[in-house]
């Protein structure tokens, strides 16, 4: 079973590549955003359904920053760009898309690669 979700991972967000948006669209509904969280594991939904949210922990600042680092470079390489807080050895990552005011699934896609930095 762990073999079967495992592969079921890889084929899901963390898969997918982010689409660049222009703006101009609505974010996804409430619901949709809910139903695209489940296979975002340990984020969570803020601000009403706008943003999704995760806080990682570390041994110490520079493994923080470390991580930031490499959440930047994905950032970078998918083109849409999460907001990020450190404070010491936590850091805690904000996704939405800006462009938009909300949720797009672009938001959900880089929470399953950021994820993906932590195994």
């Amino acid at each position: 079973m762990a073999i079967l979700n495992e592969k079921m991972e890889k084929n899901g967000l963390a898969a997918k590549k982010c689409v660049p948006c222009q703006g101009g669209i609505p974010p996804i509904e409430l619901a949709e955003a809910k139903k695209m969280l489940l296979q975002a594991k340990g984020w969570e939904l803020t601000e009403n359904g706008k943003k999704i949210e995760k806080k990682f922990v570390f041994k110490n600042f520079a493994k923080a920053m470390e991580f930031v680092g490499k959440v930047a470079k994905i950032a970078e390489q998918e083109g849409h760009h999460p907001d990020i807080f450190v404070s010491y050895n936590k850091v805690t990552i904000t996704n939405y898309t800006h462009k938009i005011g909300g949720l797009h699934e672009n938001d959900f896609i880089l929470a399953a690669k950021i994820d993906e930095l932590k195994k």
